[in-house]
């Protein structure tokens, strides 16, 4: 039976309701509002979307015109989902493997749900699979199949664990922004920002003299961008507990062959232990564990909490968070950096709107150790091409 809508009533369940409705709730948008895009009731979406009715030719290809997306796409089975060809954010392993996905610019990216990406104190969602085998182990081209709809999605770099706070309030945007957090150092952000692979990096990278983030970013962004504010801390030397009394600085730790649980290259945690030595006079190889890389700050406090180490360089908040003595070396800004490419994207203006929210500042300045008080300042425009502008 033909509803008035177009809508053909059969009784039975269809699978394509559910796509549509994960398509709908994907971009925040209510049955009502999608209704009034494609130009049929709001009774015919829940018809659709509960399974009690199938939609006609002329239905199915106004509601996914109104979404965005092929009628094969919207209705079809899944043996139907085309796979979408994407850049890899880093390498996404073998045939079936699980990654996030999301639109960055013109195209889609996916970053690899493995090791500490692939949990939050629980699984994360994925939203692909890889379809096919790499040819090598390098960051290359693939193709993914989207196993959930696709929806706008801010996608963050860098190594603040602080970063997933944004995801809240840009889920309560209307329509909603979803959030994703690829965590690496400040230099691999910004690298990632550069090939266009991420909307924003964040970073704690110190410039000449005691400046932070504006020069590097300036380096590494030659076709400009914005630096804003996200936070202060301390950076500074974590220690096992009861060592606290004992141990002044890293000349104490050299003296005494304390292991050391370091950060990855192109990590500023890493820069700065690298000046501490050479100020002391003391060659890197001489501290045990000097050549391994955590990969955040938290990695690095919960390898000393868990006796893997003794000492390591992380922010104060983290110390705080894991009980570890604290011995601060540096004070220090991480700021959020985004390529002129990105800043008109609706992504990053909904980062914009929620980086003032007093939310965010709230949260940011409960957790001991931050400061938010440059938190959605605009620190400085990085010109194309040129030296940059403060604010």
């Amino acid at each position: 039976m033909t509803t008035r809508d177009g809508s053909v009533s059969d009784g039975h369940p269809s699978g394509n309701g559910t796509r549509l409705r994960l398509t709908r709730q994907a971009r925040g948008f209510s049955q009502q509002q999608v209704a009034d895009m494609a130009g049929v009731t709001r009774q015919a979406i829940s018809g659709i979307e509960s399974g009690a009715s199938v939609p006609s030719l002329r239905v199915a290809i106004a509601l996914s015109r109104a979404l965005g997306l092929t009628v094969e796409e919207l209705f079809g089975t899944d043996d139907t989902v085309v796979p979408v060809a994407v850049r890899e954010v880093a390498p996404l392993g073998s045939k079936g493997a699980r990654v996030t996905l999301a639109l960055v610019g013109d195209g889609h990216v996916a970053m690899p749900l493995r090791g500490e990406t692939v949990t939050r104190a629980g699984f994360l969602p994925a939203g692909g699979l890889v379809t096919e085998a790499a040819a090598d182990g390098g960051r290359q081209r693939r193709t993914v199949r989207p196993v959930q709809p696709s929806r706008p999605t801010l996608v963050a770099a860098g190594c603040d664990p602080a970063l997933p706070l944004l995801e809240a309030p840009l889920g309560r945007l209307d329509p909603p922004v979803a959030f994703t957090w690829w965590p690496c150092s400040s230099r691999e952000a910004l690298a990632l920002a550069a090939e266009g692979l991420v909307h924003v990096a964040g970073t704690h990278l110190r410039g000449p003299g005691t400046e932070y983030n504006v020069g590097p970013a300036a380096g590494m962004l030659p076709r400009g961008g914005e630096v804003i504010g996200f936070c202060a801390w301390r950076e500074g030397l974590l220690l096992r507990p009861g060592l606290a009394g004992d141990i002044c600085g890293v000349t104490d730790l050299a003296e005494r062959g304390l292991r050391l649980v370091n950060r990855e290259p192109g990590a500023e945690a890493r820069s700065l232990l690298d000046r501490e030595l050479s100020a002391a006079g003391i060659k890197s190889g001489l501290l045990p564990g000097y050549d391994t890389r955590a990969a955040g700050h938290l990695q690095v406090a919960a390898a000393i909490a868990a006796g893997l180490a003794d000492a390591g360089i992380a922010s104060e908040p983290v110390a705080r968070a894991y009980g570890l003595g604290f011995i601060p070396l540096a004070a220090e800004h991480f700021d959020l950096v985004i390529p002129a490419g990105q800043l008109a994207s609706r992504e990053v203006q909904s980062l914009l709107k929620v980086l003032s929210s007093a939310w965010l500042v709230d949260q940011l300045a409960n957790l001991p150790g931050y400061d938010p008080a440059r938190c959605g300042e605009r620190i400085a425009t990085l010109p194309r091409g040129r030296q940059p502008v403060t604010a």
